[in-house]
């Protein structure tokens, strides 16, 4: 099991490496990644050096784009839920830019969290309006509440190769169940799936033993692809359809 964990991340570095692609702009570089965005493009992010070290940013363009296609971010309350995430993986933002700042040392590391921070603010705000009312993080935060499940939220754990994973609720040990680590993903894809696998396998090493992992899955709106659910299965992320959710309601409230 750990050699196949092993060559999974391995396979993983190096497919970021062959997959990324630099272009100078100016004073800039634009860096373009394997990961899609919402539209299937491939996201960009732009560095340039600054005091010795090197300034990272999305150039406004993820918050930008959610404002262009109808999703309000004005609220005091979305307004926190973007603080939370960003301060999860270390991201400041500047007018509309998401930035990190990063040395010779942890630019991989810096470059990684900025990454993660853009496809988790699309992930929670895609579609929060006008087509829905309510982002799915806050339905899920609701369903937790109305069941009086107690969770930290926003947590941000450490993995074994030193990336920082942010994931939206940890539950703690009980003497009926152990943690409950949960993610809430909106939009079910082969990103998404990848994204969290990859983030568990790295965090489960430096976890307490018999921890989990479990998916909330978004299906109101379209069905969740069966890749992605077999994915979560075969790594040990158990998924939860919202559509069945008080079906593993038990899980979470002992």
């Amino acid at each position: 099991m750990i050699d196949e964990i092993k060559t999974l991340l391995d396979d993983y570095q190096s497919w970021l490496k062959d997959k990324t692609t630099l272009r100078q702009i100016e004073e800039w570089v634009e860096i373009t990644t394997p990961y899609l965005d919402r539209h299937n493009d491939y996201l960009q992010i732009y560095a340039r050096r600054e005091n010795g070290g090197f300034i990272l940013t999305d150039d406004g363009h993820t918050i930008t784009d959610l404002e262009q296609t109808g999703c309000k971010l004005s609220s005091p309350k979305r307004q926190q839920l973007l603080t939370l995430t960003l301060n999860g993986f270390g991201v400041k933002m500047s007018n509309k830019e998401m930035i990190v700042q990063a040395s010779p040392d942890n630019f991989a590391l810096r470059k990684h969290n900025l990454i993660q921070a853009i496809l988790a603010v699309n992930d929670l705000f895609y579609l929060a309006e006008p087509v829905v009312k309510s982002l799915f993080y806050e339905n899920v935060v609701d369903w937790l509440d109305l069941h009086q499940i107690r969770y930290t939220p926003k947590v941000t754990f450490t993995g074994r190769t030193g990336y920082n994973h942010l994931f939206d609720f940890v539950i703690p040990k009980s003497r009926q169940q152990p943690e409950r680590i949960i993610k809430a993903i909106n939009r079910p894809s082969k990103e998404t799936a990848m994204s969290l696998v990859l983030s568990w396998i790295d965090s489960k090493e430096v976890r307490p033993e018999y921890s989990r992992a479990y998916a909330f899955l978004n299906d109101t709106e379209k069905q969740a692809p069966s890749d992605v659910i077999t994915a979560f299965k075969n790594y040990d992320v158990k998924p939860i359809l919202w559509s069945r959710r008080e079906e593993a309601r038990d899980e979470f409230a002992a």
